[in-house]
Formats: structure tokens, sequence, C-alpha cells
């Protein structure tokens, strides 16, 4: 049950993550299977969404009470007692919200899953503090989790820029651990469907190759070993489609490094078609494809001018993981976006 607190008129505008006024009092009456609990662990269970981190702060700067006396976050519940207590708002320095269009595959109390388009940022950094996907989340829902701190609401994982395709987010914190746990735990599934410049020698195989800073280009990562940065990185990929000088694979990351599936391909001499911080192209015009292949026919109703993608040619197709709630494995998955599945009518038709 709660009650609003008698306050300042202007702190009942104040709303938290949840969108419930700043200024409520939450009352809880303490049962048998609660004593001897912690007042932190009591208050964190009852609020699942909101951090513990916020939730301690509130303690500590004395909004909780048992039986009408501010106790500590180490207090231990007794039977019979009724704890009240005002949830602090949470950080002001968050994304603002933007109403920024979302594909949503499927939302729950706990859970969203997006398909995220080619050129969104996931969470705000240096030179992108707007148009992200936190900033299109926390317009489009009214409770996140907060674990990922103020600046990533839900944020449990991340996409590259320019990488389209399914990402996961939390709504709570209890959501949030669990998915985190599962992503640490090597349990999530992913595979990522990517057009590549060359021809692999072989139809399938691993890539096992450590990854870490680059020496001396801030923006990429390089394959390193026996450095404090270096991290084990694994990929297998098998190939869908041979188009001659180029291929569609599928690569199913074991691990989840930063660029690991850019970096691994091109370390096989196979980069991503049009990812310019690996391959050294940033796009692929008509001509260029004509170009490439030797054949002024190809798709012969297109100007050679006309640019068929402009972005590293990769997508998150599919993700499985075990449901924070359920326990159930759910499986979600995205289609291909217009750009690249443009591109591949063209190179079947070359081929047909």
């Amino acid at each position: 049950m709660s009650a609003d607190l008698p306050s300042d008129p202007n702190s009942l505008h104040r709303s938290d993550a949840s969108g419930e006024p700043a200024t409520t009092l939450h009352s809880f009456d303490v049962a048998e299977k609660h004593v001897g609990q912690r007042l932190d662990a009591f208050l964190s269970a009852q609020l699942p969404q909101a951090s513990r981190v916020r939730v301690r702060r509130g303690i500590d700067g004395g909004n909780a009470q048992v039986d009408g006396k501010v106790r500590k976050a180490s207090y231990r519940l007794k039977a019979g007692q009724q704890v009240t207590f005002v949830l602090p708002p949470p950080p002001a320095s968050g994304p603002e919200p933007e109403p920024i269009a979302l594909s949503i595959l499927y939302e729950d109390e706990s859970i969203a899953v997006v398909d995220k388009p080619a050129g969104m940022v996931v969470h705000p950094a240096r030179g992108h503090w707007s148009g992200t996907l936190a900033s299109a989340l926390v317009h489009h829902f009214q409770t996140l989790s907060e674990l990922g701190g103020p600046t990533r609401p839900g944020i449990v994982h991340r996409l590259d820029r320019d990488t389209t395709g399914v990402i996961v987010v939390a709504k709570t914190d209890q959501a949030h651990s669990h998915l985190s746990e599962q992503f640490k735990a090597r349990l999530v599934k992913k595979e990522y469907l990517a057009l590549i410049l060359g021809s692999p020698d072989r139809d399938r195989d691993w890539i096992d190759h450590p990854i870490g800073d680059h020496p001396s280009q801030r923006e990429k990562k390089a394959l390193r070993s026996g450095h404090t940065s270096s991290r084990e990185a694994q990929t297998f990929y098998e190939v869908e489609e041979r188009f001659g000088g180029i291929s569609l694979i599928r690569a199913k990351p074991k691990t989840g490094r930063t660029h690991q599936i850019r970096l691994h391909l091109a370390s096989i001499r196979c980069p991503v078609l049009c990812d310019k911080l690996y391959g050294g192209r940033s796009q692929m015009t008509v001509g260029e494809l004509r170009g490439l292949y030797r054949d002024k026919r190809l798709a012969a109703d297109l100007a050679d001018d006309v640019v068929l993608i402009d972005r590293q040619a990769l997508h998150a197709q599919r993700l499985s993981f075990s449901h924070p709630q359920s326990g159930e494995t759910v499986h979600f998955e995205a289609s291909l976006p217009d750009d690249i599945t443009r591109l591949l009518e063209i190179l079947r038709q070359a081929q047909s």
C-alpha cells in the first residue's frame, strides 16, 4: 500500500523511473518469512523497480522508518513491524526522453526486445548525446532498470551504432541482474548474419583470437595477446551463400567483445562489407558492385551512383535466453533490414 506524503507542493511533480511521484510513501508489513532480514534487503525485494544503490541512498538519507523510528540499512526486522520508506528520485543525469520510433518485437513487465536500426547509438557517449536507444527507451517505457547507471537505463548489452537487429532491454533491476548473469556465463545464444568481402576457405570454422585495445587507434580494437587489455574471444561462423566476391555468413559469437565479429572476420581477410574501420570501405554503389563482378548488366535498372549500402552489413538476427521471470527459454528474431535484403536480391539475381 502507499499514500501521498504531505510535502512541498513542487515536489509532488517529480517522478522516478517507474512514473510514480518521488514523494510517494511506501508502507510494508513485516511477515514471518521476513524475520531477521536486513532492512536494505527487505526494501530492495519490495521495490524491484529501483536499484539497490538507490534504495540504500534513501535509507542512508533517513527515509526508512520501522514502527516510526529511523533505522539503518543493517537493522534486522521482526514479525509484525511496519516499514515506511520514501524512495528518492533517480539521478537527473540520465538521457533525455526523445520520441524516437522503435520497432518493439516483444514486451512484458520485466523485459522488452527491440529491433535496433542502423545509425543508432545504444547509450549516450562522447559525440552522441542525443538520438540514442536509451533516449528512445526512456520515452517509450515508464520503468527501466538502473543497474547500468544513469546514462544506460535498461541497457544490458549493446550493438555497434551501424549494426542492426535484436537487443533485449531490462525493465527492472531483477531482470537486469538475471540477464547480466546469463551473458556473463555465456548462456545467451546470439546469431548474426553478415555480408563479407571475399570467400572463406572453409564452409565453417572457429576463430579463436584474443582481443584487446589497439596500440595506436582509440576507436579500434586489435587481435592482441599478453596485453593487460586482452581478453579471450571466440567466434564460430558458417557460410550461408557464396556470390564470388561477396559471401553471406552466419556468425555465432561465444564471447561478446567489442567489435568481435568485425575484427575476427577481418582477420581471415573477409571483412564485413562496408566496414570502414576494419575493411577500408564505407559504402557500396551499384557501379562499384558492377566493377567488383566485372558485369555491366548487374542491377541493370539502377544507375551507377545509387548507394546500395553505406554501413557495415552486419545484422543481429537471433537472440535466445532464459526469461528472467518464467525461466523458460525464449527466442527472438529480427528480419533483415532493407539495405541488406536489396543487396542480397541483386546478388542472387546475378547468379540465377
